[in-house]
């Protein structure tokens, strides 16, 4: 049975107002529950950017999970989910609305708005690619190194890592100015429901942000969209993330990771984001309950 860490104060304080929270939660936590034709947040989608907001992983997980189970086929492999956040999720019944914009012999693309009442808060794009032979020839790849993962045990909380201090799990020990990763295996986005290898790609691929926007303060920038690159699927249920790149300029940020497993690099991420000071996430001086298992 995995552990869920407890939180500190007591367990009240992780809930969401007007969510029913059963034992389930402890053993197989899970971003939301099924709620009719919709879904219903747990206390595990609370997001720090806000007391009543959704984080990412939760939204980017349920719209990967519902374009994969009415658009998705053994024939074809996801290989790009792009979500922009344009709209802070709430606490809220959640429903979602998928619509095929091509179905092709070699390409098929779909689309998919998250919507909490009558406006939409989020729209997803996912496109797979029948798989083939490669074309001839040597290419240019460019080299990476990843350290050690550290071993999964039965607690569910993340591993945070960076180049000045290594894995932890806590985030606070991480803000410096190295390169981070991650080390995940993403709850289930929904209650009772195990996560695809692809899904869980889309909820680590989220953190692309938190790699790359974590410094010295903490985290300043809140990004407003995730893309999620793939060449083939993870083979390993925990999956790494480590950053690339990060560019700066005017408040707006860039940021690309590389998601990889034990077999190597399976896929990037990128996310945009910008300068939100007001409301900072700074893990070393914010409350931060030791049973959260996201950091955004």
């Amino acid at each position: 049975m995995r552990r869920y860490p407890a939180a500190r104060g007591g367990w009240a304080r992780g809930l969401l107002k007007g969510v029913q929270h059963t034992i389930e939660d402890v053993d197989h936590p899970a971003h939301f529950t099924r709620a009719g034709h919709g879904f219903m947040p747990t206390r595990f989608a609370q997001s720090h950017w806000g007391d009543d907001h959704l984080n990412g992983p939760a939204i980017v997980g349920l719209v990967a999970r519902e374009l994969e189970k009415q658009c998705g086929s053994p024939e074809f492999r996801p290989a790009r989910l792009t979500v922009d956040l344009f709209r802070a999720a709430r606490n809220a019944l959640t429903t979602l609305d998928v619509t095929v914009v091509r179905d092709g012999r070699r390409v098929r693309s779909a689309e998919c708005d998250v919507v909490q009442g009558d406006r939409v808060v989020a729209r997803a794009t996912l496109v797979q690619y029948r798989p083939s032979a490669p074309p001839p020839g040597t290419l240019w790849h460019s080299p990476q190194t990843f350290p050690a993962t550290p071993q999964p045990d039965a607690t569910i909380a993340p591993f945070v890592g960076s180049d000045d201090v290594g894995w932890t799990r806590s985030p606070a020990e991480h803000q410096n100015a190295s390169r981070k990763r991650f080390f995940n295996d993403g709850i289930r986005v929904v209650a009772g429901e195990p996560n695809s290898p692809f899904v869980c790609a889309a909820t680590v691929a989220e953190a692309t942000s938190l790699v790359t926007n974590l410094g010295t303060d903490g985290v300043g920038y809140i990004n407003g969209d995730m893309t999620l690159a793939l060449s083939r699927l993870p083979a390993d249920d925990w999956i790494g993330i480590q950053a690339d790149s990060h560019h700066a300029a005017d408040g707006l940020a860039v940021g690309t990771a590389t998601l990889f497993d034990s077999q190597g690099p399976f896929g990037a991420g990128l996310t945009t984001a910008l300068a939100n000071p007001a409301a900072q996430i700074d893990f070393a001086t914010r409350q931060f309950r030791l049973g959260d298992i996201s950091y955004e």
